[in-house]
């Protein structure tokens, strides 16, 4: 009777065994997951700088075309990133209707601060700043994330 009764049940060396493993297997599945999570941001961050890049150089197309009031001190692109979701008349309109060149403007993925308008969450620069020095202006030229950190592909975000 003694026999059957050993039998089962697991010993506390089948126990430490399997709670290592499972701790090592743990200890893997977090580095992933980290790196899967900020792949996903960068994707964001792609779509998203795109996403306004294009909408500011339809702005530009449009002004150059003509289909945009122009102004004397201006270069034709938009004095914010608010203008691209309100829209600007169309002068070549007979009813001057609307021109939209974006639907909303996307948050900055890298954005630490989450109760902000969109629009704020991204750096600006104007047609008047040097590339290597990005400063806001009069006009809004290219957009830029804000974020410290770098990319997987060991680039600053900033640089995208």
């Amino acid at each position: 009777m003694m026999a059957q009764g050993r039998g089962r049940g697991f010993t506390l060396i089948e126990l430490l065994v399997t709670l290592a493993i499972l701790a090592l297997l743990g200890t893997l599945v977090v580095p992933v997951t980290q790196v899967t999570m900020q792949r996903q941001q960068e994707q964001e961050l792609r779509r998203s700088l795109r996403e306004i890049r294009q909408g500011i150089d339809a702005y530009k197309r449009a002004y150059d075309e003509g289909r945009i009031a122009r102004a004397l001190n201006s270069n034709g692109y938009p004095k914010s990133l608010e203008q691209l979701v309100d829209g600007v008349p169309d002068v070549r309109s007979p009813t001057r209707a609307k021109i939209f060149f974006l639907r909303r403007v996307p948050r900055d993925p890298f954005s630490a601060s989450g109760d902000v308008n969109p629009a704020q969450t991204w750096g600006k620069r104007s047609y008047a700043s040097e590339a290597l020095d990005p400063r806001e202006g009069e006009d809004v030229y290219d957009v830029y994330s804000t974020s410290d950190r770098v990319g997987l592909n060991d680039v600053p975000y900033r640089k995208w």
